[in-house]
């Protein structure tokens, strides 16, 4: 077995694809803020596709870490020179695994900075991407507006401070190019938010005017925030991961990266500097990315939600179980098709049914054991980003709410901090204090947990939405999830995905 590293590659290439290109000729164009296991099974990957064909050699990655709590991230790039395992797992069990070397360089910023902010007001960095999850653009998930009060943001305004967040780096860096004359870069948020580009756009801009309104309005005005859609389910990595990997394939790897073998990307094609020719590579670039976002966000990601919450209380730990139960599947199917569908933009080339079909099959894939728990972190930035607007567009149509409405009620229930075997849920959200407590007041306030307008806004006081949450929460307090589900699928259950079918915990 041996090390990851660049001295070697060649001994490992009879056991695993490697680069096949020269690293060391590969200079940064990209420099990507938040290096996960996402961006590493996705991002990355297309660059190092690219570079694998002879193309890109200017656009390698340079990864950084923002969090203090990337410095383990930020150890093990060091150690093995930035490159990673990356293994595609498949329903049969098989798997595709290849080295990744497209990230050419990697910074810590809490240990520097300023080295960062550099490396970004660089001239041949041309684009800045983003993965820093759906709550790192600081706005409110009602209202919209940028938190002026969040302490690092505060911090980051304070002349000649450390510079602690993704606002107060880019901004910088933007300052010194503009300084010195030179096109600011291109801003490619790669979270799962809708209109993510807008909304790094607003959120950059707001903080960039607090620090100054000219640079503020020269922000909205001159930096190019390109709209993506980004999916490939990639859980986390365990220590099995790791284990399979050193057996299968000899590499010992400290973080590689596991994932489903599907992969899209939706690009508007709005550069200022240029880009990478990730169309031939498989990359949909686009001249409008909202309908794909929508249903993206709207199909797999509320799908997900209903899984984690639902499938939790009933029982499963494992995306896949919960998934291949024919009554998830007819729940999730349903209000996919009678819920989330109506509210969608025509999809140029897109197959819906064949799309949420295809969508429980990802679900259900065995090997990549993803898990309930992963999906139902920080809900409080997801749900009302991915779900509410189903709800709310519903609403002022007059369509359907139900099993939007369980889905908020299993959520509400799941914030109880137990499920129904009485075993403890460990409720992971910036928000658990204040959702935990409103959780545990309903059984006497039915309405309690959708009283935070925060994040509900209105919808507490709307009965066609109160209403079926009030009997969903109702009856999974009473009888449990399974026959909260089986009540709600009774009326015309969607036939379930043949060979999927698997029974319940």
């Amino acid at each position: 077995m041996l090390p990851l590293g660049s001295k070697n590659l060649e001994g490992l290439a009879g056991s695993v694809p490697v680069p096949g290109y020269d690293r060391s000729e590969v200079r940064t164009g990209i420099v990507h803020l938040g290096v996960g296991a996402f961006h590493r099974s996705h991002q990355a990957m297309y660059v190092d596709r690219l570079l694998q064909q002879g193309q890109a050699q200017d656009w390698g990655i340079c990864g950084v870490g923002v969090l203090p709590g990337d410095r383990r991230m930020a150890e093990v790039m060091a150690a093995q020179d930035c490159l990673y395992t990356l293994v595609a797992k498949h329903a049969d069990g098989s798997l595709d695994a290849r080295v990744v070397g497209s990230i050419v360089e990697y910074l810590f910023a809490p240990d520097d900075p300023d080295a960062v902010v550099e490396k970004m007001a660089a001239e041949q960095t041309r684009i800045v991407s983003l993965t820093v999850t759906e709550g790192g653009y600081n706005f409110s998930p009602v209202t919209g507006d940028f938190d002026v009060h969040n302490l690092d943001v505060v911090s980051d305004l304070q002349p000649g401070a450390a510079l602690r967040t993704a606002f107060g780096l880019v901004t910088e860096a933007l300052v010194r190019r503009r300084d010195r004359g030179l096109a600011p870069f291109t801003v490619v948020s790669c979270d799962n938010v809708e209109h993510n580009g807008d909304v790094a756009r607003r959120s950059f801009a707001a903080f960039a005017t607090l620090r100054d309104p000219e640079l503020g309005a020269w922000v909205e005005r001159e930096v190019r925030f390109p709209n993506s859609m980004v999916d490939r389910i990639t859980p986390a990595t365990t220590d099995d991961d790791r284990a399979e990997i050193a057996r299968r394939f000899g590499v010992e790897d400290g973080w590689p990266v596991v994932c489903e073998p599907f992969t899209q990307w939706v690009l508007e094609d709005r550069f200022s500097l240029g880009r990478p020719p990730l169309e031939d590579v498989g990359v949909q670039v686009v001249d409008d990315v909202e309908p794909y976002e929508r249903m993206k966000l709207r199909l797999l990601n509320s799908g997900h939600q209903a899984l984690a919450y639902l499938g939790t209380l009933a029982g499963y730990r494992l995306v896949h179980d919960a998934a291949q139960d024919p009554l998830f599947q007819a729940f999730v199917l349903g209000y996919m098709e009678e819920e989330a569908t109506p509210t969608l933009l025509p999809v140029p080339g897109i197959d819906l049914d064949e799309y949420r079909r295809e969508l429980i099959a990802r679900f259900s894939n065995p090997a990549v054991r993803d898990t309930l728990a992963r999906l139902a972190f920080d809900g409080s930035e997801r749900l009302p980003k991915w779900l509410l607007p189903v709800v709310r567009e519903n609403l002022a149509a007059g369509g359907e709410v139900r099993r939007s409405a369980a889905v908020v009620a299993g959520w509400a229930r799941y914030c109880e901090g137990v499920d129904e075997d009485g075993k403890p849920i460990e409720v992971v959200d910036r928000r658990a204090d204040a959702l935990t407590a409103g959780a545990r007041r309903q059984r006497e306030e039915p309405l309690a947990f959708i009283a935070d307008r925060d994040l509900f806004g209105d919808l507490v006081d709307d009965e066609r939405f109160t209403g079926p949450y009030l009997a969903s929460l109702a009856a999974l307090h009473e009888r449990g999830a399974r026959a909260t589900l089986e009540e709600l699928v009774a009326t015309s259950p969607p036939e379930p995905i043949a060979g999927l079918g698997a029974g319940r915990p």
